[in-house]
């Protein structure tokens, strides 16, 4: 296994901790209760989810992105701001 970054530790993190309340969303959800509490966890999640979806974007904005912006590579820069559009789209619905 490599060694994250600090930026992809954090993300794992992130992930993790989304991973474990979904599991206990479950958990409350099949044990019937009550609603409100269900729905407040699984705003935590969105919370986990989002945050790390923000520390991704970030990451990839000051690597991959600045570096096919330094390129002359007019087509792997389109590629790049095409990529970034579609998850921008996708994000916000």
């Amino acid at each position: 296994m490599t060694k994250l970054s600090a930026e992809r530790q954090s993300v794992l993190t992130n992930f993790k901790k989304a991973k474990s309340l979904t599991e206990k969303i479950i958990t409350m959800t099949e044990n019937s209760e009550y609603c409100i509490n269900i729905m407040q966890q699984n705003l935590a999640v969105i919370g986990l989810l989002k945050s790390a979806h923000q520390q991704l974007m970030a990451n990839h904005l000051n690597t991959c992105f600045r570096n096919a912006m330094a390129s002359k590579n007019e087509a792997t820069k389109k590629k790049m701001v095409l990529e970034i559009l579609k998850v921008n789209k996708l994000a916000a619905k």
